[in-house]
C-alpha cells in the first residue's frame, strides 16, 4: 500500500510539474483517499481499492496532458 502511494505522488509531480495548484489538489485528494480507507479490514476491498489506485496512476501517467504557454499566441 505505501509503495503505491509514494508511486501516485511520484507520478502526481511529473504530470503537474511546475503547475502549483494541480499539485496541491492532486496532493490533497491522493492522501484523502488512502485515509478515508486506513481503517479498511476486508482484504477484498482493500485489493479492490489497489487495483483503482493502480488503474489512476497509469491514467495520470499516460492520459493527462500539460500545455505549457511558449508565446503570447502558441501553447
Amino acid at each position: 500500500v505505501l509503495k503505491l502511494f509514494k508511486l501516485l505522488h511520484r507520478t502526481r509531480q511529473e504530470v503537474f510539474k511546475n503547475d502549483t495548484r494541480a499539485l496541491e489538489a492532486a496532493r490533497q485528494k491522493i492522501n484523502e483517499e488512502f485515509k478515508s480507507n486506513q481503517d479498511e479490514t476486508s482484504e477484498e476491498k482493500i485489493n479492490e481499492l489497489l487495483k483503482m489506485a493502480s488503474d489512476v496512476e497509469v491514467i495520470l501517467r499516460t492520459s493527462v496532458i500539460q500545455a505549457v504557454h511558449t508565446d503570447s499566441d502558441k501553447i
